[in-house]
């Protein structure tokens, strides 16, 4: 029964509202008929022993093992309703209104549970924050208004507030659970002054604070104490990050122990946002998830001591079941879905689920199953519940049209069955699993093809862009040890068997070597005379230029390095290699070192000449431009001790 009990969960949609029983079965509860009209809530009861949702004119509390129905209360227009504690009193909360009689709206009520009755109201504006807090026995609740906390005694409503205490600026208060409550009130950063954090205990608040911390970069904070209620984890946030390196705002997070004998900042070792937090339920370590995706995820000990590594995944949420034995890392929001199960004693990796479009996620009570729901508005269509044993497999599927809300039945941990030392085999999938699988559609997979542009597609594709499995011309061996397609040689050498001239069956002839483009329009030969013709004026050319160059007129080309040449055996050659018998090797590099050398220098000279007439023409030049014209003497020293004069 306890097994049973512990996987109830509740749904919330457009047009339907239910309870499930849990595994193996996951049944709709006996007894439980969803209302005529949409809810606009719902909300257990911390100990899971009630239910109670609110319709447009109604609010109705149900025992929930059973569904039987315990009170009705005739209040309109509820937005938000919460149990206390123990579930002796229910809260509920409607938007404001301006009265007639220009009165204050008390739009916070509070009821008792048993008999129905209003015991007290409040105005409250902000919906924000808006229930009143209560100690885990009910002996206090506490609230905040305009940075005043007021204290009340449930048991004695009636009397109004028994203690109070004004903080400068307090924005958020926090009350810890536990036997020995304390109160963390935030004072958000303000005009040069930092902001703070400050822990009073709830019975002293008229005495100095127990702990203390001031900080910089906090606008607003989120407070999560530990189940013990001796440390708590403020994660700050700012509304703008100065280093513009996050759309989102920069994070900090501080440790503090109610007792006020430890405080300290959690230094992070990466840059980026703190994505989630969350405390082990033994109290004494916690985890987050931090920095630039792929985040990473480390867990600490109460003194901030790193504990362990799970190193960087695509990570943004982390939460230890019930009984702390598991840890589940997750990837929600922008990411994946992928969850990734680790067993919190041996630190291994137990599964890896794949959820998809998830939007809520939850651990069942007995530390067994996660519930992963794809809620609206976040997501409109696939809406539904999925629920997975920790060890992979899927359970349960419910599909839910417009899906609001979802969530497990509370259970006491003592009240669950007890985890196993071995992580326990997952059980029969229930029928929706299976009925789920026969009615998916398979996802058609489109041939993986070459791309084609709009303008070409819905055509046939000729045969040249093709692959070979598509119907293609096979493809040739590459490897150096191939012999190249005839008319596509690279080497500065005509492949054997071309023609006479010297130039491939896949080159232009007369045209400087270049390779000759498939259906491009073949540029004749010239004549042999113009062939002659146009060497001599070559070589006069060269000689003239080179003469000009080194300033020594009709001096042996022996006496400087030569730079000329040879493309596919019609360049001249140089002397070295006229009286050499060995011809050149294909695709060998025809200069020698220095003559190389010499083309290079000139090259960035010749860059550089171009950049000074940019600049005499007024242009604007880069740093890295600039830095090239400052190396000019260099290039040029280097130039003249290879025996050549720069121009």
């Amino acid at each position: 029964m306890a097994s049973q009990f512990s996987q109830q969960y509740a749904y919330r949609a457009q047009k339907s509202l239910g309870l499930v029983g849990g595994t193996p079965d996951y049944v709709p509860a006996d007894g439980f008929l969803g209302p005529d009209v949409p809810a606009r809530t719902y909300h257990y009861s911390t100990d899971g022993r009630l239910f109670a949702y609110a319709l447009p004119s109604v609010v109705r509390i149900y025992l929930a093992e059973g569904a039987q129905l315990m009170q009705e209360l005739a209040i309109p227009n509820i937005i938000e309703l919460k149990f206390s504690p123990r579930g002796t009193y229910i809260s509920t909360w409607e938007r404001p209104v301006k009265l007639e009689d220009g009165a204050q709206h008390k739009n916070l009520r509070v009821f008792s549970v048993s008999t129905g009755e209003e015991l007290i109201s409040f105005s409250q504006k902000s919906q924000e924050g808006w229930d009143l807090q209560y100690t885990i026995s009910e002996s206090h609740a506490i609230r905040l208004v305009s940075q005043e906390i007021q204290v009340f005694r449930p048991a004695e409503w009636s009397k109004g507030i028994a203690d109070k205490l004004k903080v400068e600026g307090a924005s958020m208060i926090s009350l810890s659970p536990g036997l020995n409550p304390s109160l963390a009130v935030f004072v958000a950063e303000k005009k040069g002054a930092p902001a703070s954090v400050k822990i009073y205990g709830l019975l002293n608040l008229n005495i100095a604070p127990t702990c203390q911390k001031n900080f910089y970069k906090a606008d607003r904070a989120q407070i999560k104490w530990n189940n013990l209620g001796t440390q708590v984890l403020v994660l700050t946030q700012t509304e703008v990050d100065n280093s513009n390196m996050s759309y989102y705002g920069e994070t900090g997070m501080y440790l503090l122990s109610a007792a006020g004998n430890f405080d300290c900042r959690v230094t992070l070792d990466k840059e980026g946002p703190i994505h989630d937090v969350s405390w082990s339920p033994n109290s004494k370590e916690f985890g987050v998830v931090y920095g630039y995706v792929p985040a990473k995820t480390m867990i600490f000990d109460q003194r901030v001591r790193t504990l362990h590594d799970f190193g960087a995944s695509p990570h943004n949420f982390i939460a230890f079941n019930p009984q702390g034995r598991l840890v589940a890392l997750a990837g929600f929001g922008n990411l994946a879905g992928k969850i990734d199960v680790f067993d919190r004693r041996t630190l291994q990796k137990v599964s890896t689920i794949d959820a998809p479009n998830t939007s809520f996620c939850e651990w069942s009570p007995c530390g067994r199953f996660l519930l992963t729901a794809t809620l609206s508005p976040r997501l409109r269509v696939d809406n539904g519940i999925k629920v997975w044993h920790c060890t992979g497999p899927l359970q349960h599927v419910q599909s839910v049209e417009e899906l609001y809300q979802a969530s497990w039945r509370p259970t006491p941990v003592d009240a669950a069955p007890q985890f196993a030392a071995n992580i326990p085999p997952a059980p029969a999938p229930s029928e929706s699993v299976r009925n789920a699988a026969l009615a998916a559609k398979p996802t058609p997979t489109k041939p993986a093809g070459a791309y084609r542009p709009p303008g070409a597609r819905g055509l046939a594709t000729p045969s040249i862009f093709k692959r070979e499995d598509e119907g293609g011309a096979a493809r040739l061996p590459t490897g150096g040890a191939a012999t190249p397609p005839r008319g596509y040689s690279r080497s500065p050498v005509p492949p054997p068997g071309s023609a006479p001239n010297g130039y491939g069956n896949g080159y232009q002839n007369g045209n400087g070597g270049k390779r000759h483009v498939p259906g491009a329009p073949k540029i004749p030969s010239p004549a042999p005379e113009a062939q002659d013709k146009d060497k001599k004026f070559r070589k006069k050319k060269e000689k003239k230029k080179g003469g000009d160059a080194d300033g020594r007129g009709d001096e042996p080309s022996s006496a400087r390095p030569s730079i000329e040449i040879q493309i596919n055996g019609n360049g001249a050659q140089t002397p070295q290699q006229q009286q050499s018998s060995v011809p050149p090797t294909p695709g060998a590099e025809i200069l020698d070192p220095i003559a190389k050398k010499v083309r290079n220098l000139s090259k960035k000279l010749k860059a550089i000449d171009e950049l000074k007439e940019k600049q005499k023409r007024g242009e604007r030049l880069e740093a890295t431009q600039l830095k090239k014209m400052e190396g000019e003497a260099e290039l040029r020293k280097e130039l003249t001790g290879l025996g050549i004069s720069s121009p």
